[in-house]
């Protein structure tokens, strides 16, 4: 945490010159922002450099299968408030891309750092945090990542003992068993959504139970802690049980949920509820999600969704039929290369939309809505789903790469 000022040492400030140097490079060469292979070249210089980088920062990760992106940058405007941040705001959420971040914050007093759900535990052990917040976990890349309960336990391992305030959703109950190692939790109701991988008890293998909104496992008696945040329609709920408005311009309940945690986390760094829900609101997009583009004469929303839970909140955002919709799926080593979770998303849902689908897995989604009853139309390319789709703005969800795609293609 932050009050450790030592200067760095001539090998790490070595590191730092030349990791800046290969990221430069790197953007030269048109290949992205390079923060990645900068990182990669710095740690190799110095192996202890993340540690190093964030010795004078009061540091909260953030981790989860869905939203990490967008809650990272709601907490890093709301601890602005306070004091300058240092965050991986684009989604370089490995060691490489922290390490990165951090090294370009030398005047900064917060570092808000997503983390990749396989490295929370070895990036938490390097930059000893102030806080971690911990939003869901669902499948996703299952054949990176592996499955939910190993990596839930990953973590409950990692957090073992960790001095860090974690702040944790209380409504999925592999957030609760992973976070309940932890010596000192803020629990907050965000909310769930999707259920489909927790409905066995994290904890003892048995069937959870789920009335309303509470859980409990009947046989071990593993249930939802009580929270201290709760998200309540439009409002937060703090621990005093005063309500403070959100007011967002991104979309939807998933990004009230988002919005709730930010300010429990906010809390813990002094910043009050009012003021970082104020500052909240100055997030239009983040890294591209939800921007409204203009391409061949036509609005495109660009959403971006990754697996099963994802997909679910991403409908609940579109607008309703006749909007036309382009669907785009990819199955790089970023994606996760396993389609199979497709037969896990609700494409029923889509039903009465025109639907245009594209991406280099088209004909694996195209089964996939054949078998839900929909009609839909394959295209080669977004331009030739563009000019098929009736009149209307179109919502475009795509995963990851599919989504990087066509952010390049659209200009974007």
């Amino acid at each position: 945490m932050s009050g450790n000022t030592e200067p760095l040492s001539p090998r790490a400030k070595l590191a730092v010159t030349a990791g800046r140097a290969a990221a430069a490079v790197s953007r030269a060469a048109g290949r992205g922002s390079g923060s990645v292979i900068g990182g990669k070249v710095a740690l190799r210089l110095d192996p202890d450099l993340l540690a190093r980088v964030a010795q004078h920062l009061d540091v909260v990760l953030v981790s989860a299968t869905n939203g990490k992106t967008t809650t990272t940058r709601l907490i890093a405007e709301a601890l602005r408030a306070s004091g300058p941040v240092v965050s991986n705001a684009l989604g370089a959420n490995m060691p490489a891309g922290i390490t990165s971040a951090l090294a370009g914050g030398s005047d900064a007093k917060y570092g808000v750092i997503e983390v990749d759900e396989k490295y929370l535990a070895g990036v938490a052990r390097d930059v000893t945090p102030k806080a971690i917040a911990l939003l869901n976990l669902s499948r996703d890349q299952l054949d990176r990542a592996g499955e939910t309960r190993m990596l839930a336990e990953k973590w409950r391992e990692g957090l073992a003992g960790n001095k860090a305030i974690t702040i944790a959703n209380c409504d999925d109950p592999l957030i609760v068993w992973a976070a309940s190692s932890s010596p000192n939790v803020i629990w907050v109701a965000a909310g769930q959504e999707w259920k489909d991988d927790a409905w066995s008890c994290p904890s003892c293998g048995g069937v959870l139970q789920r009335p309303d909104d509470d859980w409990l496992c009947a046989d071990c008696g593993f249930r939802r802690p009580a929270p201290s945040w709760a998200l309540s329609g439009d409002s937060v709920l703090d621990p005093h049980g005063s309500a403070w408005p959100i007011r967002l311009q991104l979309p939807g309940r998933a990004n009230k949920a988002n919005a709730t945690t930010s300010a429990a986390v906010a809390a813990v760094f002094g910043v009050p509820p009012q003021v970082a829900l104020e500052r909240m609101y100055d997030v239009q997009a983040v890294a591209g999600r939800y921007d409204v583009i203009s391409f061949q004469g036509r609005e495109l929303r660009l959403l971006l969704a990754k697996n099963p839970a994802g997909w679910l909140e991403t409908f609940s955002l579109i607008e309703p039929p006749p909007a036309p919709v382009i669907l785009s799926v990819n199955a790089r080593p970023a994606d996760g290369t396993d389609t199979s979770w497709l037969w896990d998303v609700d494409y029923p849902r889509l039903a009465g939309h025109p639907i245009l689908v594209i991406g280099e897995r088209k004909l694996d989604l195209a089964v996939r809505l054949e078998v839900a009853g929909l009609d839909f139309r394959v295209c080669e390319t977004a331009e030739e789903a563009v000019r098929q789709a009736p009149p209307g703005r179109i919502e475009v969800i795509a995963n990851y790469t599919a989504f990087q795609d066509l952010r390049r293609r659209v200009g974007n």
